[in-house]
Formats: structure tokens, sequence, C-alpha cells
């Protein structure tokens, strides 16, 4: 397969995979961890949304999904097989507790991004091509402009049925 076409199908599915886990498991709602807080409001003040201020704050400050795709897919490919994500899912485990972060949406990403990196293997879509398709997915929601991202992620949450919950 083409290596442009593979990075692109891999960014897609990461991006889906960690930003459809994290507003799943409710980063936008409020934040998780310390750090968060500031992370949000901060981004609400310069014009974005507050629920996905807390997405970005949670993400930077706590390996969530985010992290778990990405972790998994480098996992992946250092071991050549899915025990590689599993132990990266191990991995994202333990520091979910370190930075006691209540939840387990790191932990799930790792996983399900470890089932998908094993399935698009079957349609030439390599590890590295995932690892690569991480950054870009990462970019587009903590690189490149915060307050558009966050509206894009507060409405997602808003559809999904996530709330605010404003300290």
């Amino acid at each position: 397969m083409n290596e442009i076409i593979a990075i692109t199908i891999g960014a897609i599915l990461s991006w889906i995979n960690f930003v459809i886990i994290d507003i799943w498991m409710g980063l936008p709602e409020s934040p998780g961890v310390r750090g968060a807080e500031a992370i949000g409001k901060s981004i609400e003040n310069r014009g974005g949304d507050l629920g996905g201020g807390y997405f970005s704050g949670n993400i930077v400050c706590s390996p969530d999904a985010s992290a778990g795709t990405l972790l998994a897919s480098c996992g992946y490919y250092a071991f050549g097989s899915p025990e590689g994500g599993l132990i990266a899912a191990l991995f994202v485990y333990f520091g979910n507790r370190i930075c006691a972060d209540p939840g387990y949406a790191g932990t799930t990403g790792a996983l399900s991004a470890t089932i998908l990196i094993w399935a698009a293997t079957y349609i030439g879509i390599n590890p590295q091509n995932f690892i690569v398709g991480m950054l870009l997915a990462a970019l587009t929601i903590q690189g490149i402009y915060h307050p558009y991202s966050s509206k894009l992620i507060g409405k997602m949450a808003r559809k999904m049925n996530r709330k605010v919950i404003k300290d």
C-alpha cells in the first residue's frame, strides 16, 4: 500500500479511536487530574470551549487514550506483534495509577488501538503508519489551534451526552 495513504488511514483510525474513547470516558466533563483545570480555563479564556479545554488538559496531564494509542503503536512495532500493544496497555495502566487518574481511558485506548493495528495489518497498514498517524492526529487536537479544536471536542461531547461540570 502507498505510504501516504497508509499514514492517512492510520491517522484517521487513531483520531477516531482516541477522541471517541476519551469523550466516552468523560474527559470533557471535568478536570480529572491535577493541572487539567488550569489548561481548560486557559483555553476557555482564549475563546475555546471549556469542555474541550478539560479534554486537552486531561490528555496533557495523564496518559489517556491518545497516549494509549501512540504507545500501543510503538509497542506493536517494537515487538512486531500484538503482544507489544498489550505490554504498552499495561504500562499505560500503571501510568494512570501513578498520576492518580481515576479512569481507564488510556488503557482502553491502548487495547483498542492494538486491535485496530492488528486488523489493519491485513490490508497493508503497518504499526509504523499508526505511529506517524497518531502524531498527526494528536497535532490536530493539541498543536494547531486550541480554541477551534476545543469547540469541535465540545460539540462532539455534547452529541455524546457529556456535560461540562463547572467548578
